[in-house]
């Protein structure tokens, strides 16, 4: 076997062997019954799969630990399930590497299929909790960032107090909230949806807040209102850019698209309520 096959199977390994042991790991910490089950048998496929390629390496390398260290400490906050397909992704050059050593030893197909196939049926079999309302976030913090970017913004050349705006802004974006989970509730309840309609309507309100007070927090800190707007359209595209790529981990989409998609939204409003502002000032002769 020639020297540069032989190391990218070394590394191919040496991820196999760490899939196993973040798989186990999440297994014994696991609570539900079933997603124990499904962890379990993934960790062990993907042992299965490290003696494999001991047969072709007749080497033992070693799990890397600070991969280890860095996916439990994701597993106790993003969950399992962003966790695993996380891992799954960047373990796509082992799928490729696989199908090229395919053609040459058979064995490697059917590790190849269990890579592509059975993997991603277990991981869709897990069931989280957190998931279940992951539509209550969305619909909280989306709304926050569009309303509350577009009223600051508004605010921002109408008023031209930063403390003022700060409190306007906070008046809006609580009454919004609170005006979200309501929504939430009602939704819930007449769609017969199996989510408990006042976790629900809990989730969304709470995201909505919390986002509400990181885009007025530079109003609080910064008397430049210019300034202040400008680092809290710059905190409303770090939201945006973390959530939505925990989104498109999860959910297995585009991460540019729905990120340009909610930033054009965002700031499209923002833009256009600038110059509300702006056009009512002139009317108002203030």
């Amino acid at each position: 076997m020639e020297n540069d096959i032989l190391k990218k199977l070394l590394s191919v390994q040496q991820d196999e062997i760490t899939g196993y042991v973040i798989y186990k790991h999440l297994s014994e910490i696991e609570k539900n019954p079933e997603n124990r089950t499904v962890l379990t048998e993934m960790a062990n496929e993907e042992m299965g799969h490290y003696h494999t390629l001991e047969k072709y390496t007749n080497q033992q390398p070693k799990a890397n630990k600070s991969k280890i260290f860095f996916y439990r400490l994701l597993s106790r906050f993003p969950g399992v399930t962003f966790t695993i397909k996380l891992l799954e992704q960047f373990e796509e050059e082992s799928q490729l590497i696989y199908g090229v050593l395919a053609q040459s030893y058979p064995e490697f197909t059917r590790i190849r299929e269990q890579e592509e196939v059975h993997e991603n049926k277990l991981i869709n079999m897990i069931k989280e909790l957190k998931l279940d309302y992951l539509g209550s976030v969305i619909l909280g913090m989306n709304d926050a960032l569009i309303e509350l970017t577009g009223a600051l913004a508004g605010f921002t050349l109408a008023l031209q107090d930063s403390l003022v705006i700060a409190m306007t802004g906070s008046i809006t974006g609580i009454a919004a909230a609170l005006s979200m989970a309501s929504s939430a509730y009602l939704s819930i309840k007449a769609d017969s949806d199996n989510r408990d309609a006042v976790k629900a309507a809990i989730i969304t309100g709470i995201s909505y807040l919390i986002t509400v007070v990181l885009l007025i927090i530079p109003f609080l800190i910064l008397k430049n209102v210019f300034a202040a707007l400008a680092v809290t359209l710059g905190i409303a595209a770090i939201i945006i850019a973390v959530f939505m790529f925990y989104y498109s981990v999860v959910k297995e989409v585009s991460f540019k698209k729905r990120f340009l998609e909610m930033l054009a939204l965002s700031f499209g409003i923002a833009a256009f309520s600038f110059v509300v502002g702006y056009i009512l000032k002139k009317l108002a002769g203030v």
